[in-house]
């Protein structure tokens, strides 16, 4: 069903309506996000220039808010290994929530210098995580091969519940972003004393 948006807001209603089919879909076409804005399919080029334009405000969007779940997740914890495994959590359960996650952010199509604000936000994310490695990890090469390994396995805890693997087992997200935590503080341990 079409939303209603008041004049001068057509921009940000695109950007939701783009969100709302990525985490339904786990895709979007600009034509799909008119129909859904209940535009024509040319009034999406009015605000941005191409899909990528697009796609790329999306990808900012999913990289602030998935860097602030990260840092709401590890405040409560002063435990160095504790707060990489409740950022990897963190990773999960935004990731099922909205179907998006990295992968969003460093979508192939929006790599380059294009799309400069997005660099950044996804520097910031991927330090946010670093730091949260650097402190757990006894070197700065240990540190970024435990970020590879942890951003992995909690991207596949998501994809396994989003493709019906988990879920077929009864587990619900809450539950699958509590085994993400544990797996990683598993990893973080082995990576330690491996």
């Amino acid at each position: 069903m079409p939303r209603a948006y008041h004049h001068g807001e057509l921009r940000a209603a695109l950007v939701d309506a783009a969100r709302e089919l990525l985490a339904e879909r786990g895709a979007f076409s600009v034509a799909e996000v008119a129909r859904r804005c209940g535009v024509s399919s040319a009034a999406p080029y009015r605000h941005f220039p191409d899909r990528a334009a697009l796609q790329a405000e999306v990808a900012l969007a999913v990289a602030g808010e998935l860097r602030a779940e990260v840092v709401a997740a590890t405040a409560a914890h002063e435990d160095p290994d504790r707060r990489l495994a409740e950022a990897a959590a963190a990773y999960t359960g935004y990731s099922i929530r909205h179907r998006a996650g990295l992968h969003v952010v460093f979508a192939a199509e929006l790599s380059g210098d294009r799309f400069p604000e997005l660099r950044r936000a996804a520097r910031e994310l991927i330090d946010e995580y670093l730091a949260l490695c650097f402190a757990a990890a006894p070197s700065a090469q240990d540190a970024l091969l435990l970020m590879e390994q942890l951003l992995t396995q909690a991207h596949g805890y998501a994809t396994f519940y989003l493709d019906g693997v988990l879920s077929l087992q009864g587990y619900d997200p809450a539950e699958v972003r509590a085994k993400s935590a544990e797996a990683a503080m598993t990893t973080i341990l082995g990576a330690r004393h491996s």
